[in-house]
């Protein structure tokens, strides 16, 4: 009865179903949405099954407006299924490349010199001020050093700080995988980021 309930549902949604007999949780039938990742492997991560039996060992009841008592129908609905598993499929799926509005630091802010930090942490509290998440590398290493850490980082974007950027109230743009962006106004930098964030821009 409740396979039949199930069946009956996703035909009259349209969905593309695949019966797949004996493979039940114990308590009644399920839905599975499996996902493919990155290398055509299928996880099962959300689901959304049906209970016609725990209702009866609970002894839920309710009163329907018939003013007697009825057992409820359960229905079980996992999202993500286990999160833990979910970010893991994820974090494999983009091999750590997120896309801007999913990395956990979105742009990288790489200055020359000691010579800019003032203007380096200028930038740095304009793009945080305006939501974007941002880190400063202020070490004391050499440019290509600090590029080639973000890039190994997978972070999507480095912004990179010189005299010339400092006196023109630029920076120099350039992305994870396209490289030199060239000079950019800060302002139009943070509105193409967030654009970017908000339109959940995958690259």
């Amino acid at each position: 009865m409740a396979e039949n309930a199930l069946k009956k549902a996703a035909e009259r949604l349209n969905l593309k179903i695949k019966v797949i007999p004996d493979e039940a949780a114990f308590y009644g039938p399920k839905i599975d949405v499996k996902l493919v990742d990155a290398i055509g492997r299928l996880w099962q991560l959300s689901t959304v099954q049906f209970d016609s039996l725990l209702p009866r060992r609970f002894g839920l009841e309710y009163i329907a407006e018939d003013g007697k008592k009825h057992q409820p129908l359960m229905v079980h609905r996992a999202l993500f299924g286990s999160v833990e598993r979910f970010f893991g499929i994820l974090i494999e799926h983009y091999a750590g490349a997120f896309p801007v509005w999913l990395a956990p630091v979105q742009v990288e802010i790489c200055p020359v010199s000691e010579k800019v930090a003032e203007y380096a942490k200028h930038v740095y509290e304009t793009l945080k001020k305006h939501g974007i998440r941002v880190h400063l590398d202020d070490r004391n290493e050499k440019l290509p050093a600090k590029i080639r850490d973000a890039q190994m980082q997978k972070i999507p974007y480095m912004l990179v700080v010189g005299p010339k950027e400092a006196d023109a109230g630029t920076v120099s743009v350039r992305h994870r995988s396209k490289g030199d962006q060239g000079p950019r106004p800060i302002a139009d930098v943070v509105a193409s980021l967030q654009q970017e964030i908000a339109n959940r821009t995958i690259l």
